[in-house]
């Protein structure tokens, strides 16, 4: 497609995510055809201008780009079979959680029906598809991202390839995304203790975002002790978070909140200064991860 005419483009899964995936093409100007299993989804957007193709062969057939946006990639893949035929020089791109040995089996199913493939993540929420700061990181067939670049920039502005192996875009979506649930539950812990107190969740809510400012500010400190093995120059030691352990039991006495999901935090904790890193960085507990604790 020349830069003055916009790429048509075909979106599969019409959930939160994949609705504001289309959304953004249609308000962009792309001819934007939608399938999902659930018609009435796509109702809201052929209202906007999509096109919604009843059959799965028909949206595959109707765009050279082709995006899917369904739960796993084997929810991909059992959607997109019966339009396996139709994906023959076509770009697919995969929008999907899954491991890299799925993005793998994913790319070798569909390279095999000659599709030209990318697996791709969304690192935000659906309100924030179309935003300059947006990410979304990309891995696989080169010459895909650079041909359709422009067009897979209409999602978000922070948009990169991670390289040709296919498998990157997942192992970074798990690596990174492992932070979110603790982070969470961390929140969800002080948000029931304050509670406890009478108070109300939103009053930690600003706090708490300073806390995660910090915690941000202290990943390159982090990863260059990781990626060097030196440990020794400890701002915040392994014997310190141990000593915080008993905190969390004292949280639970006076408030009644359930702390039990800290435990094989603390057992972690207990591990790396049993295998002499007390003295060390907190981020000496990534030596440990290496070394899974052997089953009972």
């Amino acid at each position: 497609m020349t830069r003055d005419v916009p790429t048509p483009v075909t979106v599969i899964g019409l959930g939160s995510m994949g609705r504001a995936l289309a959304g953004a093409f249609v308000g962009a100007g792309h001819p934007t055809t939608v399938w999902n299993r659930t018609p009435a989804k796509a109702a809201p957007l052929v209202a906007k201008g999509a096109v919604h193709a009843r059959a799965v062969e028909a949206a595959v057939g109707a765009s050279p780009l082709v995006i899917t946006c369904l739960t796993t990639f084997e929810d991909t893949r059992s959607a997109l079979e019966p339009a396996a035929a139709a994906l023959s020089g076509r770009a697919l791109v995969t929008l999907n959680s899954g491991s890299p040995a799925g993005a793998r089996a994913m790319a070798s199913w569909a390279t095999g029906h000659g599709a030209r493939f990318l697996a791709g993540a969304v690192k935000n929420v659906p309100e924030a598809v179309g935003a300059r700061d947006t990410l979304l990181y990309y891995s696989g067939d080169r010459p895909v991202f650079d041909e359709y670049g422009t067009t897979l920039k209409v999602l978000g502005g922070d948009t990169v390839h991670l390289g040709d192996e296919t498998d990157l875009a997942a192992l970074y979506e798990m690596a990174v995304g492992a932070m979110l649930l603790p982070a969470l539950v961390g929140f969800f812990q002080g948000a029931a203790a304050v509670q406890a107190r009478g108070l109300e969740a939103s009053s930690m809510v600003r706090f708490a975002g300073k806390w995660l400012d910090m915690i941000k500010s202290l990943l390159p400190v982090y990863a260059t002790e990781i990626d060097s093995g030196d440990y020794t120059d400890a701002a915040s030691s392994v014997n310190l978070f141990l000593a915080g352990a008993a905190h969390d039991l004292a949280l639970t006495k006076e408030t009644n909140v359930d702390v039990a999901w800290l435990a094989p935090l603390h057992d972690l904790v207990e591990r790396a200064a049993a295998a002499g890193h007390g003295d060390h960085s907190i981020a000496a507990l990534t030596e440990v991860l290496r070394k899974p604790a052997p089953k009972a």
